[in-house]
């Protein structure tokens, strides 16, 4: 809270003495959310410099200004030529029409029937796609309707899913799948192999949830030790007290050794990131977890994130663990990625799967309102902008690459839509590898590794069809 409050007043003071605090409100009536998104875009946009657009020299009077904000269909059409390098740089800047909604999900609340799948292409077909269950939130619609990892769907309301009715389909807020199973025809061949229609019909609706962020906690023994298993969706800004309350079973199960499950993490609160860090270790309380550097105009917003004894006053629990092992995919993203980024000047940290997301920077939410802020938001719309601002880095200035985190060598490994497995059971493929190496079993871990990939090629995931993403690295 009292980093948002310093970026406020900082905010406030750069907008009163700004190159247009003599510019009459009135001005740009016609395109008054534009003036709101070049204003702010101008002042905390992490690659300003990158943007000739953005330069505080770049209008010459008020009438240039305002014919230049003029030029816009739309206020989404200014805040893209505003990006720098979409494609490759920043792929994750948003700007939304409607910010409740957007508040929502940064609290992990959002409308969903709970079920999460990848689509790929279907086997033998160019135009098919085959949908596979990858996780059923707890609680939700598609949980109390009986929907597993694992499941198959090739049809939405019989009608089969291609790439180009999948968006239909499936941004309805209420639709039948009808579950199907891969037939191999008996043969070793693949080029015969098809999915068939199996009877299940799955009648799905999407209701407003709140997501319980950490989704499974589990503690196993192997080779006469203990091992503790969290996997945690999502960097959700009070979530941490219940974080720590698991930590708190495991410290009395006496673990020792931890397997953290992001495989499906997009992120979230870079201040709850540095509390799970502080869980894991311990012995580092007072040092550096996370660098925060903003543009040449928040310079004095740059911020370092010490590990921490206490949440609130309250004592952490810490494992005081020296190796942990992490489970990505390519969902694991931004603050994810900071956690892993962050640890590892400091403990070993084995990362089991594939490349994550690649996503380094921090964002915060920005309103029509004199310092951009919640408060005082202009009633007239619901628009805010949620720009990168700054880059997350580790004590040793690191940040993590575009291409994403890579996994340890010898721990490569992408799921395979026909052995998911089930998440916290100890047979669970990803877990089942790193339980295999605390046990030092080479003939397990290999075992997992032979399985055969029969599907492959995804195309789009369950976070295609949200208006915008959740999680982030939210610089709190």
């Amino acid at each position: 809270m009292k980093r948002i409050k310093a970026l406020v007043v900082l905010l406030a003071a750069l907008v009163l003495t700004s190159c247009f605090e003599d510019r009459d409100d009135n001005l740009v009536q016609s395109s008054s959310i534009n003036d709101f998104v070049w204003k702010a875009m101008n002042l905390v946009y992490l690659y300003k410099s990158e943007i000739p657009n953005l330069a505080d020299d770049r209008f010459g009077s008020n009438a240039e200004y305002s014919e230049y904000l003029n030029g816009f269909s739309s206020p989404e059409a200014l805040f893209e030529s505003l990006i720098y390098q979409r494609e490759t740089v920043d792929r994750f800047s948003i700007i939304v029409d409607d910010y409740i909604t957007l508040e929502q999900r940064l609290q992990g609340i959002f409308k969903t029937n709970g079920m999460e799948f990848a689509l790929y292409a279907a086997p033998n077909s160019d135009t098919e796609l085959v949908g596979v269950v990858r996780l059923v939130l707890n609680g939700s619609e598609a949980d109390i309707k009986g929907v597993k990892r694992g499941n198959l769907f090739t049809q939405v309301d019989g009608t089969t899913i291609t790439r180009t009715n999948a968006g239909s389909l499936l941004n309805q807020d209420v639709y039948t799948i009808n579950l199907g199973t891969y037939n191999d025809k008996g043969t070793t061949e693949t080029s015969d192999d098809s999915i068939e229609p199996n009877g299940t019909n799955i009648v799905l609706e999407k209701f407003q949830f709140t997501e319980n962020p950490i989704h499974i906690s589990e503690t196993f023994q192997v080779g006469g030790e203990n091992v503790g298993y969290v996997m945690y969706n999502g960097f959700t800004a009070g979530s941490e007290n219940s974080l720590n309350n698991v930590f708190a079973n495991f410290k009395s199960s006496n673990v020792q050794h931890l397997v953290l499950d992001l495989r499906y993490n997009p992120g979230g609160s870079v201040t709850t990131t540095t509390f799970l860090a502080s869980m894991i270790t311990g012995q580092f309380t007072g040092q550096v977890f996370e660098k925060l550097v903003y543009n040449e105009n928040l310079q004095e917003l740059n911020f370092d994130y010490l590990f921490t004894s206490n949440i609130n006053g309250s004592a952490i629990n810490s494992l005081n663990l020296s190796k942990i092992y992490v489970l990505t995919t390519d969902r694991s993203a931004s603050a994810s990625e900071g956690l892993i980024n962050g640890l590892k000047p400091y403990i070993e940290v084995v990362q089991i799967g594939i490349n994550t997301t690649g996503k380094t920077q921090a964002s915060r939410v920005f309103y029509d309102s004199a310092d951009f802020g919640r408060q005082g938001a202009n009633p007239a719309h619901t628009y805010a902008i949620q720009p990168l601002i700054a880059n997350g880095i580790n004590k040793n200035l690191e940040a993590v690459p575009g291409t994403g985190l890579p996994p340890s060598i010898g721990f490569e490994y992408e799921e395979r839509p026909l052995n998911l497995g089930v998440l916290g059971d100890e047979n669970e493929p990803m877990l089942a590898l790193a339980l295999a190496d605390i046990e030092n079993s080479t003939t397990k871990r290999n075992i997992v590794k032979e399985q055969p990939q029969l599907i492959t090629n995804k195309t789009m995931d369950s976070f295609d069809f949200l208006p915008f993403e959740k999680g982030g690295m939210i610089a709190d």
